[in-house]
């Protein structure tokens, strides 16, 4: 296996890591506190890299409406997208509440400069 893939595979096996306590904690729909917010949005920058850092490859999340953002998680979750590759599995952990923060924060999130 080459290192571009452990790679891949170590930010994965972060995010589930980094999600799971989230995902016990919240079983109820409530909106996530900023700390938690930070925590997912962490959890998300570990693929598709932090503000201004965007890998070659992955979607830019920063910029895009939050309805759209929201909607393609939810098909995530609900195995309703077809080119899903791990983010099935991860969005399975977030609740409602979780994916429209999160939808709502990169929805604000300003891009990075060319």
């Amino acid at each position: 296996m080459n290192a571009l893939k452990r790679n891949a595979i170590k930010r994965i096996q972060l995010s589930f890591l980094l999600a799971l306590p989230l995902s016990l904690h919240a079983q109820t729909a409530t909106a996530p506190s900023a700390a938690d917010l930070q925590v997912l949005t962490g959890t998300c920058f570990s693929c598709h890299g932090e503000p201004g850092h965007t890998p070659a490859g992955m979607p830019e999340l920063r910029g895009q409406s939050a309805q759209k953002l929201r909607q393609r998680m939810l098909d995530f979750k609900n195995g309703k997208a077809a080119d899903a590759t791990v983010m099935h599995w991860i969005m399975s952990g977030y609740d409602g509440a979780e994916i429209a923060a999160l939808a709502q924060w990169f929805s604000q999130a300003k891009k990075a400069a060319p």
